[in-house]
């Protein structure tokens, strides 16, 4: 029975991206024989697993589907599972335990849902930095029980902690500091917690994910495995977008929060997004992007920044992010390991269409990091020479040389590889892809970075150290220039956007100038970065053309400047 399962679980394999006449049957038939036997080792659970997730996103027919979905609704109870719990945690399967050090926004969502699961992992955190905290979390009452400690530090916060699990304590006390969200946050990463989530009824599972609204679509040809023509696959519309409720958004929301916790990662995007900013985007074949903004407080200056959830057949095979602002984004982009070598080529480009029909976008740019800068996995992968081959072309000069040569060396010899060290070099610069003329208005090359070091400068002669004074100072100057009105009466999120721009505009070349129209159209787009979508925003900055322009004369300034560097 051993042997005649383990060869059942190799043939499964073998056949993973195999689909056509009778492929289904056979799959079928190796799926009941796996469910009712056992497996020997941990990895071949693992295998299992990992085979079944690919079939719930990439069935062959509604029979599979059955078959694979009652499978993992059973998987935490198998007896193979139970006896190698240990072995597989951090694998995000049900029934299994996960550790990681969450953020912050991370670990109050897991808190709010399942703190009786949630604790923390002593073994790896230093308890006296704890320790030396508890006085911040506790009552003044309860201090001259810290001043003259009866127990010591982890004692004491077992004391402190009532009927609640340590980690729910601390993340919900800290949490509750009267202090801003962000100091609220960073004294959160200075305990370095280690979590440790145990499995329980609705616990983050890999096994469980699936939008179980999605409609059922199965695979009867073959996965699109060629080079997609990045250039047509942007300008090819998805099929639909459609603004999300906030409840449905909310669960798109758990569902892209679920996907991380349970790869032990987290991200910026998911951690802050707004049930408010969310939208479903239909690319047809069952795949799908989950569109979500992030609340205004989290936004960045300028970038309008989105996350998105990449399902097929609503299961979640990877994520992705876009920087969207000047008709340009960077663009970030990961399909989750079990799920690569399937239609990853494909998703990036539909990718694409949908950051264009969002956003506008005519100039796509990944960031170095992507590439392999200071990123050893992507230097491994190859990462850099995998976007040129997608069209995606370095504007640095002296990239540009380094590509040449190698190029010329492959010319040469074709089994020539790029070592380490050059694809070091290669990636230290930005590459990008133009659906039209090339512009250096895009992000990537408009230096936004030196617009935050004009304002820090320009703050400190006028206001010296006194950042309250000219924040709120430079908020009523621009109300005035604008023909705002009085900024403090708009509603918060829009008050909030207005603060943190308005030492941005008074700096633009020329703004005082303006024609009066041209001055309140930009009070508007100020507010819009405040709004409910951040992509409103994006489409009014882009649509100002007087403000593009001097955003770009205030970048030419800048870089002009002594001491300025590229």
């Amino acid at each position: 029975m051993t042997r005649r399962l383990q060869s059942a679980l190799r043939r499964l394999v073998a056949i993973r991206g195999e689909y056509g006449p009778g492929r289904g049957a056979e799959r079928l038939a190796l799926l009941r024989a796996l469910d009712r036997g056992r497996l020997v080792t941990a990895a071949q659970v693992r295998e299992l697993h990992e085979r079944l997730c690919f079939l719930h996103a990439y069935p062959d027919d509604a029979a599979v589907f059955v078959q694979v979905a009652r499978m993992l609704a059973r998987f935490e109870r198998r007896a193979d599972l139970r006896r190698h719990r240990a072995a597989l945690a951090d694998t995000g399967i049900a029934g299994t335990e996960t550790y990681y050090r969450f953020t912050a926004a991370t670990a109050r969502w897991l808190a709010a849902r399942w703190g009786d699961r949630l604790s923390v992992d002593w073994e790896d955190v230093d308890d006296s930095k704890v320790s030396r905290h508890l006085t911040l979390l506790s009552a003044y009452a309860e201090s001259p029980g810290q001043d003259e400690p009866p127990l010591e530090g982890r004692a004491w916060l077992d004391r402190l902690r009532g009927g609640v699990t340590d980690a729910a304590f601390l993340v919900g006390r800290l949490a509750a500091l009267d202090a801003g969200p962000f100091v609220r946050d960073h004294l959160y990463e200075e305990l370095g917690l280690m979590l440790k989530l145990a499995p329980g009824p609705g616990t983050p599972s890999r096994t469980r994910a699936r939008d179980v609204r999605a409609p059922l679509v199965v695979r009867t040809g073959p996965l699109r495995r060629g080079r997609p023509d990045l250039r047509a696959e942007a300008r090819t519309p998805p099929r639909t977008i459609r603004p999300l409720g906030p409840r449905d958004g909310a669960r798109y929301i758990d569902m892209a929060r679920e996907s991380m916790v349970t790869r032990s990662r987290d991200l910026d995007a998911f951690e802050g997004a707004s049930p408010l900013d969310a939208r479903l985007v239909d690319c047809g074949g069952g795949l799908t992007f989950a569109c979500l903004g992030v609340v205004p407080e989290r936004r960045m200056l300028l970038e309008a920044v989105y996350g998105f959830l990449v399902l097929q057949n609503g299961v979640p095979i990877g994520y992705a992010l876009a920087s969207a602002l000047l008709r340009s984004s960077e663009i970030a982009f990961n399909i989750f390991e079990t799920f690569r070598g399937a239609e990853a080529a494909y998703a990036y480009g539909r990718f694409l269409a949908v950051v264009r029909a969002l956003f506008g976008t005519d100039t796509f740019t990944i960031f170095p990091y992507q590439l392999g800068h200071g990123n050893e996995e992507g230097i491994e992968s190859g990462a850099w020479w995998f976007y040129y081959k997608l069209g995606f072309r370095p504007r640095d000069a002296e990239v540009r040389r380094l590509v040449r040569r190698e190029l010329a060396r492959m010319a040469v010899r074709p089994s020539h590889r790029s070592s380490p060290a050059t694809l070091r070099r290669l990636a230290r610069r930005n590459v990008f892809l133009d659906l039209g003329p090339r512009r250096d208005d895009v992000i990537g090359v408009l230096p936004i970075d030196r617009f935050g070091l004009a304002v820090t400068d320009a703050l400190n002669a006028r206001f010296g150290p006194d950042r309250d004074r000219a924040v709120r100072e430079s908020a009523a100057e621009a109300a005035a220039l604008l023909g705002a009105g009085d900024w403090r009466r708009f509603p918060a999120a829009e008050r909030l956007a207005w603060q943190r721009l308005a030492p941005l505009v008074l700096l633009l070349p020329g703004v005082t100038r303006w024609p009066r129209a041209d001055r309140r159209s930009l009070a508007r787009v100020l507010r819009a970065k405040g709004g409910r979508r951040e992509s409103d925003f994006v489409a009014a900055f882009d649509g100002h053309a007087r403000l593009r322009r001097a955003l770009a004369a205030l970048a030419a300034s800048l870089s002009s400047r002594p001491g300025s560097h590229a």
